[in-house]
């Protein structure tokens, strides 16, 4: 019973992040079109950047931006900060039930750091909170005013950090985290940097003051980055359903390629809903498919599969399979915390591995995402028999 309740909590905990990050997201793409929508007329008020009018469930709304902030305070100021306070709290409630209460089987693997939970635990909420103070640092240091170089620089610096997971924690842990270290920046830019700010003006306005512009361009700029490092974020959410990805020996590669992709193709909306035409919006898809192709070809690439000498027949297929598979894949499975086969595949005879030999493929041979933490030591040479067998067309 214990572990369906846990169970229930991840699915609604997943449930709310899911939505939360939806209304988020929603938002933060709506005002990035918003802003690049805006146009001038004669006749606007001083200070207004531009207006933008727009149809939508049968009414017509009329947006304007000023630049700083309207001469007087509006009687009522809709606030843009739960989506992300929501998103982030539902994310880390999903990361503590997932990862932390499960430490030893998700969050550490024994063959690439023996670490005990509490050392894991605090490892990973450390990291989040590094990626952040880092990221913080470069907006306020002398590279503030070149935006680019930031960028780079955190980009050059999440490609290390997966590589540092992956020194000490499971893969799909590893790369999962890269992600929650983006989402921890995003997050914390909204609640430390842009709503501290906007904050800042609307008590200038009520005092009476003229607020400065450095704190609106500094929360701009904030939000931009936001803006960039949305579509990485979301892969990462999703990749650990794919173990080709986070199962990589050489993850950080795909993390690389992810970032840039990500950036790429948001680039390209940027600059479509901004108006830009010709070569401005035409170099982005042709790239984003080059990399989409050299990502799928990349992770099909696995250096470390261990060549074979001979031909491997059912027999050995299966007792692989039940040495390291079995005891979470039956139809009672013996191990902690499985009171049934995940997902519905189990693996107890050779029929049953001919059957979801798809899926062993991708999680045992083309990645070492299972068995889940490798308590069995499934060792390189087994992985690869076991791969010979499927590729062989399964023989007897």
């Amino acid at each position: 019973m214990a572990g369906l309740l846990g169970d229930w909590l991840s699915l609604l905990l997943r449930w709310a992040h899911i939505v939360a990050a939806i209304g988020w997201i929603g938002s933060s793409f709506y005002f990035m079109w918003l802003d690049a929508s805006l146009k001038r007329r004669a006749g606007m008020d001083t200070g207004v950047k531009g207006e933008n009018w727009t149809v939508h469930g049968g009414g017509f709304y009329h947006t304007q931006k000023y630049m700083v902030a309207p001469d007087a305070m509006p009687d009522d100021l809709h606030w843009f900060k739960w989506e992300s306070y929501s998103t982030w709290l539902s994310g880390f409630a999903l990361l503590a039930v997932t990862y932390y209460w499960h430490a030893s089987s998700l969050l550490i693997d024994p063959a690439v750091a023996d670490l005990v939970p509490w050392q894991a635990v605090l490892l990973s909420m450390i990291s989040l909170a590094a990626g952040w103070v880092l990221y913080d640092w470069l907006c306020d240091s002398r590279l503030r005013d070149r935006p680019v170089a930031v960028f780079a620089i955190l980009f050059a610096a999440l490609v290390l950090m997966s590589w540092g997971f992956a020194q000490v924690f499971s893969a799909r842990a590893a790369f999962l985290h890269v992600g929650a270290v983006i989402a921890t920046i995003m997050s914390a830019n909204v609640f430390l940097v842009i709503i501290p700010n906007q904050k800042i003006v609307v008590a200038d306005l009520k005092a009476g003051r003229t607020p400065d512009p450095v704190y609106g361009q500094i929360a701009k700029l904030r939000s931009t980055h936001n803006n960039y490092l949305t579509l990485p974020v979301i892969f990462m959410m999703i990749s650990n359903h794919y173990p080709f990805t986070y199962g990589h020996p050489y993850a950080p590669v795909i993390v690389a390629g992810v970032l840039v992709l990500g950036v790429v193709v948001r680039n390209w909306f940027n600059l479509y809903e901004g108006g830009a035409q010709g070569l401005a919006i035409r170099w982005q898809w042709p790239l984003a498919a080059a990399l989409v192709a050299g990502l799928a070809l990349f992770s099909a690439w696995r250096p470390d599969r261990v060549a074979l000498a001979a031909e491997v027949g059912g027999a050995e297929a299966l007792g692989i399979a039940q040495a390291h598979c079995v005891a979470c894949h039956a139809a009672r499975p013996t191990a902690e915390g499985f009171t049934e086969a995940p997902a519905g595949v189990t693996l107890e005879t050779i029929a049953d591995l001919r059957r979801h030999a798809a899926q062993v493929r991708l999680q045992a041979i083309l990645s070492d995402a299972m068995p889940l933490g490798n308590p069995t030591g499934m060792t390189p040479d087994e992985r690869a028999r076991l791969g010979a067998w499927i590729d062989a067309g399964m023989p007897d």
